[in-house]
Parts: C-alpha cells; sequence; structure tokens
C-alpha cells in the first residue's frame, strides 16, 4: 500500500493510463478464433498487478472492462458480470505477487518461472470464470445449449495459457522498467520519481 499524498496519486495516475489502454489493446488488437478472443487486454492488468498489487490491478480490470462492454455492447443486465473475469486475473496475479514480496527477498517478475506459473493459473481462473459469465448470460437470455457453452472449454483453456505466455513475457520487462524508473518497491515508493518535476535527487 503506497505510504504518501505522492505516492497514491502516482498510483492512481498509472492505474488510469492502465485502464485507458485496456480498451484499445482488447478492442483494436485482437483477433477473433472461433468463439475465442485473443487480445492484448489482459496486458494493463498483468503490469498493474505486478507492479503496484492487487487493488489497483481489480480497479484497472473493472474501469478498463466497463469500457469496453459500453463501446462494444452497451449496458445489459449483465454488463457487471462480465466485469469479475479480469479483475480475477488481476487479483490473482496481485495477491501472490504481494506475497511473493512480503515473504521473499525477490520480486514476482524477477522469480520467472514462478511468474509465468501465477500468470497461467490466473488464465485458468479468467477462463473459468468467461466460462460461468457466459453461463449466467446464456440462461437469462434464453439461448442456453451445452454445445455452445461446453463444448470448446478446453480449446479455451489452452488459448487462454498460451496468451498469458505471451502477455508475461512481454510484462515482465515493462514493470521491470517501470519500477526503476518510478522507483516503485513492491507497492512503496523510493525516493524522488525522476518523472516529477526536478527530476532525480542530485549526488552530492
Amino acid at each position: 500500500m503506497l505510504k504518501t499524498n505522492r505516492s497514491k496519486t502516482l498510483s492512481l495516475c498509472i492505474t488510469g493510463v492502465l485502464a485507458a489502454l485496456y480498451v484499445p489493446l482488447s478492442v483494436y488488437l485482437a483477433v477473433q478464433v472461433g468463439n475465442v478472443r485473443i487480445s492484448f487486454g489482459s496486458l494493463p492488468v498483468v503490469v498493474a498487478a505486478l507492479l503496484l498489487g492487487p487493488v489497483e490491478a481489480v480497479g484497472a480490470a473493472f474501469v478498463g472492462e466497463f469500457m469496453k462492454q459500453l463501446l462494444t455492447y452497451g449496458v445489459t443486465a449483465t454488463t457487471v458480470l462480465y466485469l469479475i473475469p479480469p479483475a480475477l486475473r488481476g487479483l490473482v496475479i496481485g495477491a501472490a505477487a504481494l506475497a511473493v514480496r512480503r515473504w521473499g527477498s525477490r520480486r514476482l517478475e524477477e522469480r520467472k518461472v514462478l511468474c509465468y506459473a501465477v500468470c497461467v493459473a490466473a488464465a485458468v481462473c479468467t477462463t473459468l470464470g468467461n466460462t460461468m459469465v457466459n453461463l449466467l448470460d446464456s440462461l437469462i437470455y434464453g439461448y442456453y445449449t451445452p454445445m455452445l457453452i461446453w463444448a470448446d472449454l478446453m480449446y479455451r483453456l489452452g488459448v487462454g495459457i498460451l496468451n498469458s505466455a505471451v502477455i508475461a513475457t512481454i510484462a515482465i520487462p515493462i514493470v521491470i522498467l517501470l519500477r526503476r524508473q518510478l522507483r516503485i518497491d513492491g507497492g512503496v515508493q523510493r525516493g524522488t520519481s525522476p518523472l516529477a518535476p526536478g527530476g532525480p535527487p542530485e549526488a552530492k
């Protein structure tokens, strides 16, 4: 948790930027393969989770997915439900990053094998969450068929896992760079951001 007002403002700004990036990465950098949509929309959520923690990651996912739903489908009876799966990804990765930092000497993005494993686990949770939301949506609107909801579950899980590995590969160096530039250490800002007015402190 960020301590100072300046740090809270920095965290809020980063979360807002990542939430805004969620929409174009989800809508425009995406490929539809059957019932599966492959996109880079999860990248801002993963970055927020690793860099800031679960609360900010869930916030970025909620805001980003809500804006995406408004632009693509408008407001429906199940709009809120579709905010849950991407938030699950941020919650799982953010909680793992927080635990690793609290109990270990290295951050999650520095422990690459574990980081990939956590991202894969988060992708599985997200895919299962999407499946349950699709099930509820189909029951509410009356188009449920077992083939539509369950037939390609294993395929969607496989694609989700592969996509999560690609996203993790991109997110890890981004987080390392941002942490170095903004001097954020596991949710606690250190020193003065080099992007702040006046830049980094001068050596004396």
